[in-house]
This record gives C-alpha cells, sequence and structure tokens, in this order.
C-alpha cells in the first residue's frame, strides 16, 4: 500500500535504448518552439530522418550563468559531424499496444483520442526529476519518450513526438533541455517508428491535427498545452480515462511476466539489506532506502514508489517515507519496497523484521496474528470471488485477535459489522489494491469494475493486513504502543486460484530468523 510517488522517473524506453534528457517546456503545442515559435510563425517542414532542414535557427534554452558563444566558435561547432542511425530492435510490446489501440478505438468509434506522454517536472529551480512516462500512453505505445502525444482516429494510430536536434543549429550543444549534448541522443522519428511500429510524424504537426474539426477525448492533466488546445469536455474525458484503467485490469502473458521479474529483482533488493545489516544498525532507515535503491536501478529500471522503512515507531506510520530514523536493536522495522523494471511494471512488497534477527515472544504473537490474516485474505483470491474477498477474510482475522487481546470494546462480530468497523482503529487499511504498470494500478476504473467486481484470471492484486499501535494510544497496553506489522504479497489470480509473485521472501517466523541468520552471518 502506498500513497504516490513524490519523484517523477525518467525513463530509458526498453533496455538502454532511449537515451531521455533533462528539463522541458509545459507543452507539446508549446515545445515546437524548437523549431517554430522562436523562429516563426509557420514551422518548417522536417526531413525524412527528422531533423528540421538547414538555415532553421532556434534559440537555445540557457541559463544565466552560461557564458556568450562567439559566432567563430558556433559556426565551427555546426561543422564536420557525421551521422548514423540507430538499430533500435523491435520494440517486445509492439504488436501487444497494436491490439490495445485497436480495443479502444473500437470503444469509442468514430472520436478523436489523445493520450500524451507528459513533460518533465521541476524538482528546483533548474532541475527536473528524471523523467517517467504516462502509464496509459505506454500501455498503447511502449514508447517511454517525454513530449509525445498519440492520436488515434478512424482506425488509425499516429505518434507525433520531438525530432532529433539539428547539428546545424545552437540546439544540439547549447539548450540544456533538449541538445544531444547536455541531455543524449533522442531517436529519429523513422527510428521510433521501426521500433515501435507504429507512425510517428513531427511534433509540430500536432496542431493542424487538434485543431481539425472532431469530437475529441483527452487524457488530461498530462499536457497543458494539449488541455489548452482542445476544449474539455470533463464527462467525455474522465470517461476516456477510466476505460484506459479498465483495459489494464487483466494482464496478459507478457504482463506477468514483467511484474515476476520485478518481485525477483524486488527479492534481491530486500536481501541486499538484509545482508548489509551491520550498516543499516549504523545508519539507520537510510542505509535500508538506499542499497534497495542500487539494486532497483542496477537489475530493473528504478523503484517503483518511495520506499518506506519504518524502524520502531515509524512502523506505525503507514507512508512513512522520510527514513530519517535509527533502527533499534529489540524493535521491529518495516520494509515496503518494490522493483519497478524496465518496462514500468513494478512490485509492492512489505515484510516487518526483527532488527535482532530473532523476533520476541509479543512480537512472534503478534506478527503471527497479522500472518494468520493475510494467509486467509490470500486463501480468499479466486476467479469469481469478490474483489474484497480477501480483505473481509483477513479482517475477520484480526478483529477475531484484538478481541482476544481485550482491545475491542465489543464482541469481534458486532465490531465487524458495517456499522461499527471499531477494530479499524489499528488496522487503518484496505488490504488489496490492483498492480501493474502503477503501483495502484487501474485507479480511475469505476468502482463497479474494480471494488465491486469479481476477481479474474490475469488480475494481480496486493494482499497486505497489518497492525498498528500508535505510541500515544492509550487504549492499548504499554508494551503493544510504537509496534507496527504489515505482510504484503503480490498474488496474480489464475484459472484455479492464485499464485504468489513474491513466495521468494520468507514470510514464516523461523523462515525470516533462518534467512536473517545465513544473511549475516
Amino acid at each position: 500500500m502506498r500513497r504516490a510517488r513524490a519523484r517523477v522517473l525518467q525513463r530509458r524506453s526498453w533496455g538502454e535504448a532511449y537515451p531521455g534528457g533533462r528539463g522541458g517546456p509545459s507543452s507539446p503545442l508549446r515545445r515546437r518552439s524548437t523549431y517554430s515559435d522562436r523562429v516563426s510563425e509557420s514551422a518548417p517542414t522536417p526531413s525524412e530522418n527528422g531533423l528540421p532542414p538547414e538555415g532553421t535557427e532556434p534559440a537555445p534554452r540557457t541559463e544565466g550563468h552560461d557564458q556568450p558563444v562567439p559566432e567563430a566558435y558556433a559556426a565551427f561547432m555546426r561543422e564536420g559531424w557525421g551521422d548514423r542511425e540507430l538499430d533500435l530492435p523491435r520494440h517486445p510490446v509492439a504488436e501487444l499496444a497494436a491490439q490495445r489501440r485497436a480495443r479502444l478505438a473500437e470503444t469509442f468509434r468514430g472520436e478523436r483520442l489523445v493520450v500524451p506522454s507528459g513533460t518533465f517536472k521541476v524538482r528546483s529551480n533548474d532541475t527536473d526529476y528524471r523523467f517517467r512516462s504516462d502509464t496509459a500512453h505506454t500501455y498503447l505505445t511502449g514508447n517511454q519518450t517525454s513530449d509525445a502525444v498519440l492520436v488515434v482516429e478512424g482506425g488509425e494510430s499516429v505518434l507525433y513526438a520531438r525530432p532529433r536536434s539539428s547539428r546545424q543549429t545552437d540546439e544540439f550543444f547549447r539548450d540544456r533541455q533538449y541538445g544531444e549534448l547536455w541531455a543524449g541522443r533522442r531517436p529519429s522519428l523513422h527510428e521510433m517508428s521501426s521500433s515501435l511500429g507504429l507512425e510517428v510524424r513531427h511534433l509540430d504537426e500536432l496542431d493542424e491535427r487538434l485543431t481539425s474539426s472532431a469530437k475529441t477525448r483527452v487524457l488530461r492533466g498530462l499536457d497543458a498545452g494539449v488541455d489548452e488546445a482542445v476544449a474539455a469536455d470533463e464527462g467525455r474525458d474522465q470517461d476516456l480515462a477510466r476505460v484506459l484503467s479498465e483495459m489494464r485490469l487483466v494482464k496478459d502473458a507478457w504482463e506477468l511476466e514483467q511484474l515476476r521479474e520485478a518481485c525477483e529483482i524486488t527479492t534481491l533488493g530486500f536481501t541486499d539489506s538484509v545482508r548489509e545489516w551491520d550498516n543499516v544498525l549504523k545508519y539507520g532507515e537510510r542505509w535500508v532506502e538506499g542499497t534497495f535503491f542500487r539494486r532497483a536501478r542496477a537489475m530493473g529500471n528504478d523503484i517503483g514508489y518511495d520506499s518506506i522503512v519504518g524502524g520502531g515507531r515509524h512502523a506505525t506510520t503507514l507512508h512513512w517515507i522520510e527514513n530519517s530514523g535509527p533502527i533499534t536493536p529489540g524493535e521491529l522495522v518495516l520494509l515496503d519496497m518494490g522493483v519497478e523494471g524496465r518496462n514500468l511494471y513494478t512490485a509492492d512488497v512489505t515484510r516487518t523484521l526483527p532488527v535482532d534477527g530473532t523476533f520476541t515472544p509479543l512480537q512472534r504473537d503478534l506478527y503471527t496474528l497479522v500472518l494468520s490474516a493475510q494467509t486467509a485474505g490470500i486463501e480468499a483470491v479466486r476467479p469469481g470471488a469478490g474483489f474484497m474477498a480477501p480483505h473481509q477474510a483477513a479482517m475477520e482475522v484480526l478483529a477475531h485477535g484484538l478481541e482476544d487481546l481485550g482491545l475491542l470494546p465489543c464482541s469481534a462480530q458486532e465490531a465487524l459489522s458495517p456499522d461499527s468497523k471499531v477494530y479499524a482503529r489499528w488496522t487503518l487499511h484496505s488490504t488489496s489494491h490492483m498492480l501493474g504498470m502503477d503501483v495502484h494500478d487501474c485507479a480511475k476504473s469505476s468502482r463497479e469494475a474494480y471494488n465491486d467486481a469479481e476477481l479474474a484470471a490475469g488480475m494481480v492484486l496486493t494482499v497486505e493486513p497489518g497492525l498498528y499501535f500508535q505510541e500515544d494510544d492509550l487504549l492499548v497496553p504499554e508494551e503493544l504502543r510504537g509496534i507496527g506489522i504489515r505482510i504484503e504479497d503480490d498474488i496474480v489470480v489464475t484459472d484455479d486460484g492464485w499464485t504468489n509473485l513474491s513466495a521468494g521472501l520468507p514470510r514464516e517466523v523461523s523462515a525470516i530468523e533462518e534467512w536473517m541468520g545465513a544473511l549475516r552471518a
């Protein structure tokens, strides 16, 4: 369970094929100023390789501390450059993406659908976060580069993209946001088209496409220029967002493999952290965060959300992403972390570990209660069961456990009543959410298609019950205060039940203690 990640990630396309860059204006219509707004009112016609024609001279984006460039230097920089075509492989999702676009077009027959990839976001001043493309855009195209806009209309799909920097202008060596000597080489339009299996046109052509008369829906909030260019129809646009979310509820075999790989790398990241436990004890929560991040960047693409490393009382804060506290012997530490793979599918796994390597009797009892609840939740997963079935099964166990601890002001059955739910003082959150390219996947789906729907084979969801006893909760015994426990795994609904994608990490008390002991030996 997580809140949406504050940090925005830049992706290269599959593997290392597409170098990205820093910075960028707020919209594709404004971004085209590289070749139009900063030169003339009419955009130049791009050449076949996606470079602007000779003679265009865009004003590069520079900073106040950049030194003036003499004309002799600029002229010399424009000479003597060779060129090479990138031999990009066919994107593994190209054919699947074409099928997805066809399904989308069939849903909105006779309409124009606009799905941007998004643009860069400012971290501070002139420094941007690494770019992470919009999930729906990448799901429909495979593209992970910024400043691109997919238009689906009349059975035709076109990707409007930013071309390469021309070596005949100053942009390539002076522009901090898009110049190739600053930000890296972008693929040409031809290279993108060949790899994605999709027609790709110059971004400057998008103006005319968007202003032509057609019933248009836009995935909004990603590109201010596109949002401004097309009059909003809140109901119609939200309907597009809903359909794009619901299309992703059931994963295909390729997607399941991406999630399996993300979970495998996540297991390695947890293992790395325990193996460096001496440093964890020395430097605290930050060391776990950094250690896991190293594995995510080395073998995956990044972390799928801000890692939660909650030592001691911090484990009772559901989204503790500050990760600035100590990890103290005798306490528990809650680790909620997930690797995002190269194709943007993320794991989401939580383990609560004894800092000493062995649970105290009290810790063992509480952990076993949460484990029993999670096991009940996982066993409730099957095709035809309601999405809420795992939550209901887990809460049944936890409510009776809280009754046994003498904490409830009523019986467990009374507490489980929809009119009561007083047990939730110590459980706080729902047990499951969908998982995929977003950690909280398919979030714009309708309630009828998500919360109130039945599970189907190919869906992937988390099962993650927890108990949280706040340090200032006077309704619990003092020895429970400041203890937080959550256990989370990533579960695939199969034809006859379920599969645990994150089973590589131990869950049982004895297995955790043996695992930690072996890694710290």
